[in-house]
């Protein structure tokens, strides 16, 4: 074997692995790839030669080239009732030269796409899933739910699906649920009031789906406080750091005392940041908040006075 100085080079990358020099023991391994060689960054020792590159022989600057130049599909995802592993014969007549398919051949073409649709949706659970699952991508889409919110959602469904907990009762419904739970369990919040709206079913028939899906699959979910809301109200009303700083301090406040414990957490959020907006001079009127939280404005003013009264708080209308 052969020893060579240590060298700063892009090409070269630090790996963590198991593998100890067996020299001087030690693991802080380089692999260079412009020479094909594994070295020991403390004592240069050369420890495997002509290894092979495992990653792409192509380069990418941006991420349109790296789509463009990539030669596998997407990644396997659970929002799609195949996981998005099948593949599809296009209702093109071409080839993949782009040349037309011969009329003789057409007619076989016509039955294999046929059937290649027949054996995507093989049972009564997978055609379930279809409907499901594309009812909870729309509803993610209206809020705005996140990457993972619609994973962790279609995770939680298909689960319920095999355990036979859909069975008499309505998709939508248990969509809506599976949803809520998501939300909840992924610490991005939503009510009752908004997941009920986009699916235009009532909150009790999604409370009641919930409690049957969280129960029987032992979903571990924490209630919601107020300050997962704060954030997002904020925003909603345009309302300055400073602002969502008072509020999360006012329910800080609010929690060691134990006031809200057996309140509405939106309710609190909402007159709290009531509060902090009048105490920053950004003051917005409680119909605004009230519509924001999705709360009425007799709430915000029982939480508003309980507040003041509690907290000892000045506030100069």
């Amino acid at each position: 074997m052969k020893e060579e100085p240590k060298k700063n080079n892009k090409n070269k990358q630090i790996i963590e692995e198991t593998i100890k020099c067996p020299k001087c023991g030690s693991t802080h391994l380089t692999k260079d790839y412009s020479r094909a060689e594994l070295v020991c960054e403390d004592c240069g020792l050369v420890i495997d030669a002509d290894f092979i590159d495992q990653g792409p022989e192509w380069r990418a600057f941006d991420s349109e080239q790296r789509e463009k130049r990539a030669r596998t599909g997407s990644p396997m995802t659970y929002t799609r009732h195949d996981k998005g592993l099948s593949t599809t014969i296009s209702w093109q007549n071409r080839d993949a030269y782009g040349h037309s398919i011969p009329t003789r051949n057409r007619a076989q073409l016509y039955r294999l796409r046929k059937w290649q649709v027949r054996t995507r949706i093989s049972d009564g659970i997978e055609r379930n899933l279809v409907i499901a699952l594309a009812s909870l991508d729309r509803m993610s889409s209206t809020l705005s739910l996140p990457r993972a919110v619609r994973e962790t959602a279609a995770m939680i469904y298909r689960r319920a699906a095999l355990r036979k907990l859909v069975r008499g009762r309505s998709i939508e419904g248990v969509t809506a649920a599976v949803l809520y739970a998501a939300c909840r369990q992924c610490n991005v919040p939503r009510t009752l009031d908004e997941i009920s709206k986009i699916s235009n079913l009532p909150k009790k028939e999604i409370g009641r789906n919930y409690r049957n899906i969280s129960r029987k699959l032992d979903l571990k979910l924490l209630p919601t406080k107020p300050q997962d809301y704060v954030s997002r109200f904020c925003s909603q009303l345009r309302l300055s750091n400073e602002v969502q700083a008072k509020t999360s301090e006012i329910l800080r406040k609010s929690t060691s005392i134990e006031l809200t414990s057996g309140r509405g957490p939106t309710g609190m959020a909402a007159a709290a940041l009531y509060i902090a907006s009048v105490l920053c001079y950004e003051r917005r009127t409680q119909r605004e908040v009230a519509e924001v939280a999705g709360v009425t404005e007799v709430t915000i003013r029982n939480r508003y006075k309980e507040l003041v009264n509690k907290l000892d708080i000045d506030i100069i209308m």
